[in-house]
């Protein structure tokens, strides 16, 4: 039988049929036409033989068409045999191939030798795959393959533990049908994968988990889920402890305070060494009592529901209220005020919340401010009206890049020397920061040392009620501003 023999180079999966026919040439390596000519020679030899033989016989096309007729049947029975070997064994490893010669003999081998190569490869990619599988499964993470179509292709262990997934029965269905939340679905369909979702377990609401997806190949996703439920009762622990704390310090933070406010009636009467101290006492008192009231504000605005129902207000009066309030605060600094609004737009929402975070802005405006400085308060469409801004813009003194993205941490500072000077509490901006994500709103933030700053409330379009026109953009009067920063 033909000798055939295989040599690969490395993992090169292109491996090279060297076919061995006792002939070899340094150039163009082995021949492999030689059994296509001895194929040819055969078929002459046949052809002439049956001549000879019709030639004696006195009937050449006879014998000729019986000689013919001999060789198509030799080649479909080496037809039939290569049929029922590769029938019975599809993939034509794991039997030898059946004896034959000539180019049959070829066409037997190089399936047979073709075919052993496959299933070594076919190996190796299985051996890949069981030990990704196999690493996957030590995860206490839950990994989850996900189609184009949203219907589960594969999970680790973890999947199975913390969303119940079974296998093979879960395999194929869609995994919104799996994982029942409106919010879960509202999360997968909308394709927004910024920020991670999170939600009790399916089944057991006394674990959190949380959601990540991400894209990948042809419009197909990558989901991680994990179980933060200990780091959710923590963070609920800390909302907890920082309420409690909070109201249990009010009451006697007030006593304090009222009782220094007695004293300070009639500081005269006291001796010049105990009046310096006791203004600082009293300060102090009151900056207390502003911490734990934005404290107690922050709390509530964790904990309490966002309201069904919202009532639009005239944001032209909301605007002109916080700039009344804000002028009469800072009225010795001699800053002037301004404000562009269109009279009949309104804007659904909490009344009383928008208000506390205008006027946060605007106080913040005012208080980094030098005197004699500007402060204006603008609104308007933007993006082709897909959005409504609420700005606060100043010529104050300005914030560095590298503290942009850090200042609605709570009690963060640019600069800790400042908070003794303005008596701020820290809380100002987290308060904003919460009160426009209960109203779906985003807080962008541009500033630069030495030239002002640009706080930015940016809404959904569907909040504001009023001319459905766009207005053209107002000239900002610095106009002179870095590029925006999204804090959300």
């Amino acid at each position: 039988m033909l000798r055939i023999a295989v040599s690969a180079t490395g993992h090169d999966s292109r491996a090279a049929l060297e076919y061995r026919f006792g002939e070899y040439c340094s150039e163009s390596g082995f021949l492999l036409l030689h059994y296509w000519r001895a194929e040819i020679q055969r078929l002459l030899i046949v052809l002439a033989v049956t001549a000879l033989i019709g030639w004696l016989a006195g009937n050449m096309p006879l014998a000729m068409l019986i000689g013919v007729a001999g060789y198509l049947l030799v080649n479909y029975w080496q037809l039939w045999r290569l049929r029922h070997w590769l029938q019975g064994n599809p993939s034509a490893t794991q039997t030898q191939p059946p004896e034959s010669f000539g180019l049959w003999g070829e066409v037997f081998d190089g399936i047979y030798k073709l075919g052993r190569q496959e299933q070594k490869t076919r190996n190796y990619l299985e051996s890949i795959i069981r030990k990704a599988q196999e690493s996957s499964a030590a995860l206490e993470i839950a990994v989850i393959m996900i189609d184009q179509q949203g219907s589960l292709v594969w999970w680790n262990l973890a999947g199975s533990r913390l969303l119940g997934f079974q296998y093979p029965r879960d395999q194929g269905h869609p995994v919104t049908n799996l994982v029942r939340d409106p919010r879960f679905s509202q999360y997968f369909h909308d394709a927004d994968y910024s920020e991670p979702l999170k939600l009790p377990a399916p089944g057991d609401n006394s674990r959190t988990l949380e959601f990540e997806i991400a894209l990948f190949g042809e419009q197909e996703r990558l989901m991680i889920v994990r179980d933060v439920t200990q780091l959710h009762r923590m963070e609920l622990m800390r909302e907890d402890f920082v309420g409690n704390v909070s109201h249990e310090l009010g009451t006697p933070i007030t006593v304090i305070k009222g009782y220094l406010e007695t004293i300070m009636d009639n500081v005269q009467d006291l001796e010049e060494k105990w009046r310096k101290p006791l203004r600082q006492m009293f300060q102090q008192s009151a900056r207390m009592e502003n911490i734990v009231h934005d404290l107690l504000m922050l709390t509530a605005l964790e904990t309490k529901a966002v309201k069904r129902q919202q009532k639009p207000c005239n944001l032209h009066l909301l605007i002109r209220e916080v700039e009344h309030d804000t002028e009469q605060i800072y009225q010795d600094k001699g800053h002037k005020f301004s404000t562009s609004c269109d009279s009949e737009l309104e804007i659904v929402g909490d009344r009383a919340e928008l208000y506390s975070a205008l006027s946060n802005l605007a106080q913040n405006a005012a208080k980094y401010t030098p005197d004699k400085g500007d402060v204006r308060i603008e609104a308007e469409y933007v993006s082709d009206g897909e959005a409504f801004e609420i700005r606060v813009i100043d010529n104050g003194i300005g914030v560095e890049p590298q503290h942009i993205s850090r200042l609605t941490e709570r009690f963060y500072r640019v600069d800790i020397s400042r908070s003794s000077e303005t008596g701020g509490t820290g809380l100002g901006l987290a308060i904003v920061k919460h009160i426009l994500m209960r109203h779906d709103a985003d807080l962008h933030i541009s500033s630069e040392s030495g030239n002002g700053s640009v706080f930015s409330c940016r809404f959904p379009a569907e909040r504001i009620k009023g001319p459905d026109k766009p207005r053209a953009p107002a000239q900002a009067p610095f106009p002179d501003q870095p590029p925006q920063l999204n804090l959300h």
